[in-house]
């Protein structure tokens, strides 16, 4: 019974994982987010950049991008070479993890498996981190191959598409970090399985009830959609407005 139960909460922690994500991706298509309202920063941020002729602000900018990404896969190692020696020292740990006054002490396998599923959240958010900091790095290398505001060469359909495309990109790198950002919260959550599985899959599902918040009805998204012009006006403000106003 205990070991169906450390079943169940592995596959409610996956299930809330793998199921926000897709919720989010094709939540994102018909509603206002922060990531799809990034997005359109980022595009503007690209047109801009071409009518500047002095774009060592944009330069800094992918730079201070870069180095967040860079941070953060730093501390995955470092995170990933505790994990790795606490599965060398399983026997020292469980001993000392016994003498605290919350959680259960469960069999090896089961502890060995919590480790390893942890191992396997900081890895995904290394490759995700590093493959930010990769495309960031493209963006920088668009940015420096950017036509100057007086080249006659380039139509105004080629600056266009140039700064969709250096967008796109940005966007992409933006994404790849958010995933890797998500893993820590996740990871939080598999930490309360070494308390109990239900306090694992009560925390994972606090992951996502805060993490759907963040994404779609946090105060950033209002204030994000509140400097641009959209045609479709950030859900539930619109009625809001249409009730004090009338």
């Amino acid at each position: 019974m205990s070991n169906f139960l450390e079943l169940i909460a592995l596959l409610w922690f996956l299930l809330c994982w793998l199921g926000y994500s897709q919720y989010s991706k094709r939540r994102a298509g018909d509603r206002p987010c922060l990531s799809n309202t990034l997005d359109l920063y980022r595009e503007d941020w690209m047109r801009v950049m071409l009518r500047r002729e002095n774009r060592i602000a944009d330069a800094s900018v992918v730079g201070n991008l870069e180095r967040n990404g860079a941070f953060f896969a730093s501390s995955c190692l470092l995170i990933l070479a505790g994990i790795i020696t606490a599965l060398g020292y399983t026997q020292e740990v469980m001993e000392v993890f016994s003498t605290m006054p919350f959680g259960t002490l469960p069999s090896r396998e089961v502890w060995e498996l919590r480790m390893v599923v942890l191992l396997v959240v900081f890895i995904y958010a290394f490759f995700k981190f590093t493959w930010s900091m990769r495309m960031y790095n493209f963006v920088s290398v668009m940015v420096g191959s950017a036509p100057p505001p007086d080249d006659t060469k380039t139509s105004p359909a080629g600056r266009e598409a140039f700064a969709r495309s250096a967008g796109n990109v940005c966007n992409l790198a933006g994404d790849a970090f958010n995933l890797g950002l998500r893993s820590y919260y996740y990871a939080l959550a598999v930490v309360g399985w070494f308390i109990h599985p239900v306090v694992f899959m009560a925390a994972s599902t606090l992951v996502v009830v805060v993490l759907y918040r963040r994404e779609f009805c946090s105060d950033a998204l209002v204030a994000l959609r509140s400097g641009k012009v959209f045609e479709d006006p950030l859900p539930g403000k619109a009625e809001k407005n249409e009730q004090s106003n009338s």
